[in-house]
């Protein structure tokens, strides 16, 4: 029995519908949309699908049958694992409204997967003791000098994302007094960064030649062993696996690290899918004699 609910009748919901068409009882309509009635009261609780109908005397609600539909669609949310925050934003909108958050949310959960699969893959290889990245992926090439505005900063892991971000926005601002950005930013790991070690980290974004600005240092030229990664594989600390391959392959190859390895972006980050190339993991090599 559906019993009677003070809250309800408290907050001034409808204890009466002028005209609500056909009225079913919760466990009808329960049965009808594929939920059930304890869902259902959830659903009334939260303002996502109130009742047509609540009686006033024993608190019986009643819902109208042109309510299925709204039913229905909060069950395939539901089923696309949506919080339902974002299903009572979906059926409070026009219906375009709510496929653009649909989308919007569906496009999300395929990005945190992609994510999470390079992430079991890197924890895959690294239990198993294989390299996660292939070395015949690692290339190498010469790194012209440049004249950079730098920004350097203990951070961990956690915050390291946010920092970049930031950084590099403050840095691009920068270079626009310099005559603008002149080659890809990159971020220099001066040391170890995770959730225990803080680096340091430093952002680099390339300005045009010229009398020096402060803040500005000169980054030599330098050959380089990179490998290129997409963006799903930035995501730390997935992006580990690109490190250790660039190390491993100088190990391999027998070739001395000429500097602090890095990553240069050469791509529109945030406008990037998740299989887009928008980074280089480089190693700064010594030539070979």
């Amino acid at each position: 029995m559906d019993g009677p609910d003070i809250g309800a009748l408290r907050q001034g919901r409808p204890t009466a519908a002028a005209d609500p068409g056909q009225l079913l009882t919760i466990g009808e309509f329960a049965r009808r949309a594929r939920l059930s009635a304890r869902a259902l009261r959830l659903y009334d609780r939260m303002g996502i699908l109130v009742p047509d109908q609540v009686d006033p005397a024993s608190g019986y609600r009643r819902y109208g049958e042109r309510q299925l539909s709204t039913a229905r669609l909060v069950a395939w949310l539901r089923r696309l694992d949506m919080p339902l925050g974002d299903v009572a934003r979906v059926v409070s909108v026009t219906p375009g409204e709510g496929a653009a958050l649909v989308e919007g949310y569906w496009h999300d959960v395929e990005t945190r997967v992609a994510f999470q699969r390079e992430l079991a893959q890197h924890v895959t290889a690294r239990l198993a003791g294989r390299p996660s990245a292939p070395s015949v992926a690692i290339r190498q090439r010469h790194a012209p000098e440049q004249l950079v505005l730098t920004e350097q900063r203990q951070v961990r892991a956690p915050e390291l994302a946010t920092w970049l971000g930031m950084a590099f926005a403050r840095l691009v601002t920068a270079a626009g007094r310099h005559g603008g950005v002149a080659g890809h930013p990159f971020a220099v790991y001066r040391g170890e960064v995770n959730v225990d070690s803080d680096g340091p980290v430093e952002v680099c974004v390339p300005i045009h030649a010229g009398e020096p600005p402060s803040g500005a240092r000169i980054e030599p030229a330098h050959d380089e062993a990179f490998l290129r990664v997409r963006r799903a594989q930035v995501e730390y600390p997935q992006i580990l696996s690109a490190f250790d391959a660039v190390l491993q392959w100088a190990d391999d190859q027998q070739v001395p690290a000429a500097g602090p390895p890095r990553e240069i972006y050469f791509a529109d980050f945030l406008g990037a899918t998740p299989e887009d190339e928008v980074c280089d993991v480089a190693l700064p090599i010594s030539p070979r004699a």
